[in-house]
């Protein structure tokens, strides 16, 4: 179970700062698909070095969306610290 929660971590880590650089890039765009996607490799190649199952995909899923949100969560609360 440590490795599937150090999975996920690096899921998480993984994808903020492509979650932060999405924001650059119109929705649907090239740029936007890239950032969702480039740090997908890392995870999968994590997972099938480890040997983990792959009933483990969602929690990676999930984390890496959290990490997407939350990457550009920090990008709009800068805007508007040097907006306000």
């Amino acid at each position: 179970m440590k490795t599937v929660a150090a999975i996920a971590l690096v899921a998480f880590v993984a994808n903020l700062p492509f979650g932060m650089l999405r924001t650059r890039y119109r929705r649907l765009s090239l740029g936007w698909f890239v950032c969702i996607h480039a740090p997908i490799p890392v995870v999968v190649a994590l997972r099938i070095l480890t040997g983990t199952s792959y009933r483990f995909i969602p929690i990676f899923l999930a984390t890496s969306i959290l990490g997407q949100i939350a990457g550009s969560r920090v990008v709009s609360l800068r805007k508007a610290e040097t907006e306000g």
